[in-house]
């Protein structure tokens, strides 16, 4: 199990990978400004995603961008 710090280090370079240092920081200024609850914007956004294409989008993902190196 990653420490924090691992966890909150390998989560900026997976946004700034993605997003750019910009976007990056707008993402997470507007994470801080909102009054959100991420797991209620986690369910509404990932409804109307079927189980089969979520798991092959994730393999795709994991492997085009493989966690551990080796």
């Amino acid at each position: 199990m990653n420490s924090t710090t691992e966890v909150m280090k390998l989560g900026m370079n997976c946004l700034i990978e993605n997003l750019g240092v910009t976007d990056t920081e707008r993402f997470i200024s507007t994470l801080f400004k909102e009054k959100s609850d991420y797991t209620l914007w986690r369910r509404r956004y990932f409804e109307d995603v079927d189980l089969d294409s979520f798991l092959k989008a994730s393999a795709d993902y994991t492997k085009e961008h493989p966690f551990f190196e080796g």
